[in-house]
């Protein structure tokens, strides 16, 4: 049968495409502002011309006019005809400079870029239906995610996520053990044991090169003897007895969650608490038909899946699991009570006990 194309619709399409791409290509200028420190001496200097920032930054002025002309295009910058100038807005300056403000996004981009550079892999991996191991990917997907993550965590695990736990908090302040897993370069870990200095905490992740990152990390701060970390799957971290056991945006991209999920609950005290923090998600596919969703699914087709899929079991829970997939890990490893305590744009927190 003929099917009556409506030509508007069509147009509308192409012209959807036309920004899709400019936001494509857009995730690199990002990445390369940041880089460069385009965005920072925008912020700091004010208006400027493409030789000016050229001579700033000590870049070609070939690469800072089209680069200023592009982010103009996209409404990242603003353009004053008569000057021949660019200005970063207030609203960019924290967004793209600030690294202490919740909206930094960065690592948003830069994990998106780091991501979309293994397509080939990934489209052979479907076909076959392999995966795509965590370390298989280039450092900008290491370190995109902790700068993205990052200033949700200084924002709201402190001030929100945690005084939201049943009694956690006075057993922190009281001197604590806890267990840190999937802990990447170890700024969630760090952070706790800044603030808590009378607990000792341990974290753990596959991934070697993260896990040296982190110590080091550590050592700059100073925080000696109280923290520690380890190369372990997430099925196979140390110790016992744990008072708090923490999992930030990582159940997801476990080969094996019921697996993890079993051995959090053989390590945790007969009373402890294991908080798990995942990507803000529905229940259903409509639930998650905007633009955190959109975002997280197409992280989840290109990392996060294929993360899951490299290790044994590859249950690939997704990135958008929902709470009920992720209640339902936790039941079917022995847990028996589960409930949401907090969230953000981008974050479910639940508390997990035995």
């Amino acid at each position: 049968m003929t099917v009556a194309i409506d030509a508007d619709k069509l147009m509308g399409l192409v012209y959807r495409a036309v920004d899709e791409v400019g936001a494509t290509l857009n995730a690199a200028l990002v990445v390369m502002g940041d880089r460069l420190g385009y965005y920072q001496a925008l912020a700091d200097l004010g208006p400027l011309t493409p030789g000016e920032l050229a001579e700033t930054t000590s870049t070609s002025e070939h690469y800072t006019r089209e680069w200023l002309n592009a982010q103009a295009a996209g409404g990242f910058v603003e353009y004053d005809p008569d000057s021949g100038r660019f200005t970063l807005p207030p609203e960019q300056t924290v967004a793209l400079t600030d690294p202490t403000s919740p909206a930094y996004l960065p690592g948003f981009f830069q994990i998106a870029l780091g991501t979309v550079q293994h397509t080939t892999q990934t489209i052979d991996a479907a076909r076959s239906g392999a995966g795509t191991g965590w370390h298989e990917h280039t450092s900008d997907v290491h370190v995109g995610c902790e700068r993205f993550f990052r200033p949700s965590y200084n924002a709201n695990l402190l001030t929100s996520w945690l005084p939201a736990l049943d009694g956690v908090v006075a057993k922190l302040e009281r001197g604590a053990t806890v267990a840190d897993i999937g802990c990447g370069h170890g700024a969630s870990t760090i952070l706790m044991a800044e603030a808590f200095p009378r607990s000792t905490f341990i974290g753990s992740d596959y991934h070697q090169e993260s896990i040296e990152t982190a110590r080091l990390r550590a050592a700059e701060v100073g925080l000696g003897e109280r923290v520690s970390f380890e190369v372990a799957p997430s099925t196979g971290f140390s110790g016992s007895g744990y008072d708090l056991v923490t999992t930030f945006d990582a159940l997801h991209d476990m080969g094996d969650p019921v697996g993890a999920a079993r051995h959090v609950r053989e390590s945790l005290a007969p009373d402890g608490t294991w908080m798990l923090v995942e990507p803000m998600a529905g229940d259903r596919v409509e639930d998650n038909l905007n633009p955190v969703g959109r975002a997280y699914y197409g992280f989840s087709t290109l990392l996060c899946t294929p993360s899951s899929l490299s290790q044994p079991v590859g249950l690939a829970l997704g990135t958008q699991a929902g709470p009920a997939r992720i209640r339902d890990v936790t039941t079917a490893a022995g847990f028996s009570r589960f409930r949401t305590v907090a969230q953000t744009p981008f974050n479910l927190v639940f508390e997990v006990r035995p």
